[in-house]
């Protein structure tokens, strides 16, 4: 039985998306603790896949060095990363299998992060599923669910759920 590490389901509702897909990939950003409460560590350590884990915090490289070693490291600030150059240094399909992106919206960086993603690689490369943490429930200054929606419906996504409240 598998054991899901995510806070809210996200792990879980990937693999149920994609049928329990091997060898996928994948681009999280906001990474933190390299298992606890990580949408990704289920989709390495039990269906092989492998990704760009981005995370601000120097803290968690070596875990992620011994117990993430199939995925890249970033340690950056997610609104500094050049996401066009990364993928193309690391061959980056152009179909990859999920984005997550879980940010702070209350600084700002959650929608500038959407936006250089949707700058950068949404007119070439294309995620079968997506995970985005707006934090409407905690801060709404950028106003990030609204305008997260509109770049993700501009791009052709489909909204699966509206919101999901821990």
């Amino acid at each position: 039985m598998t054991e899901f590490n995510s806070q809210t389901g996200q792990d879980k509702f990937v693999l149920e998306i994609l049928k329990n897909k091997k060898n996928g990939y994948f681009l999280e950003i906001g990474s933190n603790e390299p298992i606890y409460i990580n949408n990704t560590y289920i989709l390495e350590k039990s269906y092989e896949w492998k990704g760009i884990m981005v995370e601000f915090l120097r803290k968690w490289e070596n875990e992620y060095k011994k117990i993430r070693p199939n995925s890249i490291h970033v340690i950056n600030d997610a609104t500094q990363i050049n996401y066009k150059k990364l993928f193309e240094e690391n061959n980056v399909p152009l179909n990859l299998d999920y984005l997550q992106i879980d940010l702070e919206e209350y600084n700002g960086s959650t929608l500038r992060t959407l936006m250089k993603i949707d700058n950068e690689l949404l007119d070439k490369y294309k995620f079968a599923t997506v995970t985005f943490e707006h934090d409407i429930y905690n801060w709404n200054k950028y106003n990030t669910r609204e305008v997260s929606r509109q770049i993700f419906e501009k791009r052709g996504y489909c909204r699966v759920f509206s919101d999901i409240n821990n």
